[in-house]
């Protein structure tokens, strides 16, 4: 097998890894190990949220280096516990390269659940936490209904491809707009369990989490990239909320 397809191969898988929501002390031991199965002589693997490095030394003493550039990710449990299972894989099989190929291109046609499914678990659950924050009956049906069209929302800025922080204001825009328009139009009598029913949505909760684990692990760049791209994303949704109370508050006595 050639080392250098092999290293390009073990790279896409975690890359993917990467995307779907893995920590990076994850990333660089998965990569490690199946590289290392191969008999090379010597894998140095470094990663960060936004890039990739790699170097390997095979039997006869060639020197490899390859770097993959991450520009966006999201978290898909399902498809990280797939690509997971598929490096233990090769680790114990050690399969060949095509064979590799195969199982990572079948994994990534997997699908994520149908549109609708996720806007109707939006709903739900922007529902159920402005109940949970003291919200009424009708706040809690006017939040699910702006779940239901956040995730619309979110889809459509995917599909514009501008960045995350961009995206994340015109997220808390929509939602705060919303939900002072419903608060308006009588359905509760204050914006507040609205908004932050399907604030929580967009709350970068698992960003913040792998930042802690990452440093707990020593991984300190990393930990702190996520870290801060977590504060910065914070900040978004913080703006998003203030242009529409500046631009809806008179709405409201």
């Amino acid at each position: 097998m050639e080392t250098e397809k092999l290293l390009s191969a073990t790279l896409d898988i975690g890359e993917e890894m990467l995307i779907s929501g893995a920590e990076v002390g994850r990333v660089e031991d998965s990569m490690r190990r199946m590289l290392s199965a191969y008999a090379l002589q010597r894998v140095d693997v470094f990663t960060i949220t936004s890039s990739i490095v790699v170097t390997v030394t095979d039997a006869e003493g060639k020197t490899l280096t390859q770097t993959r550039r991450i520009r966006g990710y999201s978290t898909d449990l399902d498809r990280l516990h797939a690509l997971n299972g598929l490096s233990r894989r090769i680790c114990e099989k050690k399969p060949p390269l095509s064979e590799m190929k195969s199982a990572l291109a079948e994994i990534l046609q997997n699908r994520p659940y149908p549109v609708l499914v996720q806007a109707l678990a939006f709903a739900v659950i922007a529902g159920s936490f402005t109940l949970f924050f003291g919200g009424s009956a009708p706040e809690a049906a006017a939040s699910a209904l702006i779940g239901l069209l956040l995730k619309f929302v979110v889809l459509l800025m995917q599909k514009t491809g501008v960045n995350q922080v961009f995206a994340n204001v015109v997220h808390s825009f929509f939602v705060s707009l919303l939900a002072f328009l419903c608060t308006a139009a009588g359905f509760g009598a204050q914006p507040d369990s609205i908004i932050i029913g399907n604030i929580m949505l967009l709350i970068p909760g698992i960003g913040m989490t792998n930042a802690i684990r990452d440093i707990i692990s020593g991984d300190i760049i990393a930990g702190i990239l996520r870290f801060c791209e977590a504060v910065v994303i914070a900040l978004a949704i913080a703006a998003g909320y203030s242009i529409a109370a500046l631009l809806c508050g008179r709405l409201l006595p």
